[in-house]
């Protein structure tokens, strides 16, 4: 299947089934979120952004904390749930784009968090080597990776081999996913 292909299928599954996403998948991604967010500082001038937001979960731990919070999406159904979540906040702002070819300044971002990202997309790297394109010099940034996609091995290299340097690595039996917090190679 083609890359372009591969994320239209994504975009259509998205957008089938984002109305029942939270039901499906809230507590399985509210465990990672705070699983991860033990081991993250924030501070009040940062700049958030989730690639791949969805429904918007992770903006209700993290929006108080920053000055600025970005959710970007390639499925237009789920930005619309994003911005009912977005509601609570004044400074949330939604972007409809392909986590490939994000419409951002480089070096902008003090977090990025990717969860439940990579197993959707077509080139993995190309996706990180993006991500680490927004991201600065010092940021925090967070990957996770599907277990039944990803050996730990193998999502540890595709970390490394994409610039990043993990600082701390949850491999928690209760999760589905691996969790990292990373930074970029200096």
């Amino acid at each position: 299947m083609s890359r372009w292909k591969k994320k239209r299928s994504i975009m259509k599954h998205y957008d089938l089934t984002a109305n029942i996403y939270d039901m499906q998948y809230a507590e399985e991604q509210k465990a990672k979120i705070e699983a991860t967010l033990k081991n993250i500082k924030f501070y009040d001038g940062g700049f958030v952004l989730d690639v791949g937001c969805g429904t918007g979960l992770l903006f209700k731990y993290v929006a108080d904390k920053v000055q600025t919070t970005v959710g970007l999406d390639i499925s237009r159904k789920t930005l619309l749930q994003a911005k009912k979540r977005a509601k609570a906040f004044t400074n949330i702002h939604l972007v409809l784009a392909d986590a490939d070819h994000m419409p951002f300044k480089e070096a902008f971002f003090s977090h990025v968090f990717a969860v439940t990202l990579l197993q959707n997309m077509p080139n993995p790297n190309k996706t990180l080597k993006e991500i680490m394109s927004v991201a600065s010099g010092n940021a925090v940034i967070v990957v996770t990776g599907l277990k039944k996609v990803f050996p730990l091995e193998g999502f540890k290299k595709l970390l490394r081999n994409s610039g990043l340097k993990i600082m701390n690595l949850i491999d928690d039996s209760s999760l589905k996913c691996y969790v990292a917090v990373c930074t970029k190679l200096s």
